[in-house]
């Protein structure tokens, strides 16, 4: 599944990892095997409690103590537990909406009434199918309600970590490195991959001089180039 950009109301772009059909899938059946759980204990109860099942009394219970939790599930969960049941948070999977801001009880509301054609009158045919084509993790209900889900494990790639993949003859050039630590050289790479990612050559530049000024040099390089000649030569130095 792809990933998409959101960009908040304080203009910060946030890169979320949209939960895959397959991911989805299997937190809709933990939440379905919760349900039935559920549905087959409290049958168990009422029947301890000797309760006729023909009779209008016992409908009525069974009706108001099973029904209504189960017929809510899906939307009192998401709304009060900040996007999640209990098959979503199992897979670090989460409601969120497009824009970034937070889902609201009318968000969560379109996609719990959507539910009836995306899911069950269709077996979850629509909404896999809608997620499928949409790009962004969508089903119907959630194209409706602005929202999307996210996977929030953290998958932590060589580009998003400190190191840096050198080769074997490298040659550093730049020995005034070590004055930074290893959180600096973090804050550099991660504003330097965002500000690549997005095309602002203008915070590079600033990246550059201000990298330049702290180690009191006048670099040849173009601010590209020397931001990642940085990143280089401290793995260089700080790996041996």
């Amino acid at each position: 599944m792809d990933n998409f950009q959101i960009e908040t109301a304080q203009n910060v772009s946030i890169q979320q990892n949209v939960a895959g059909i397959g991911e989805r899938i299997l937190a809709y059946l933990i939440d379905l095997l919760i349900l039935i759980a559920y549905f087959v204990l409290t049958i168990f109860i009422l029947a301890s409690f000797g309760i006729d099942s023909n009779s209008t009394a016992s409908v009525a219970i069974f009706f108001m103590i099973i029904s209504i939790p189960a017929f809510l599930y899906f939307l009192f969960l998401e709304a009060f537990w900040n996007g999640r049941t209990f098959g979503k948070a199992a897979l670090n999977l989460r409601v969120v909406k497009i824009d970034g801001s937070k889902p609201g009880f009318g968000s969560y509301f379109v996609r719990w009434i959507m539910r009836t054609i995306d899911i069950s009158l269709t077996s979850g045919g629509i909404a896999v199918f809608t997620i499928l084509l949409n790009g962004k993790g969508q089903r119907l209900g959630d194209i409706a309600a602005g929202t999307t889900v996210i996977n929030e494990h953290k998958k932590v790639s060589l580009r998003q970590t400190l190191l840096e993949d050198i080769p074997e003859d490298y040659i550093p050039k730049y020995p005034q490195v070590t004055v930074f630590s290893d959180a600096d050289i973090q804050k550099v790479k991660t504003v330097y991959n965002q500000s690549r990612f997005s095309g602002k050559h203008n915070v590079i530049v600033k990246l550059a001089d201000k990298l330049a000024t702290t180690m009191q040099i006048t670099p040849d390089e173009k601010p590209l180039q020397f931001v990642d000649r940085v990143l280089k030569d401290y793995n260089y130095y700080t790996q041996l």
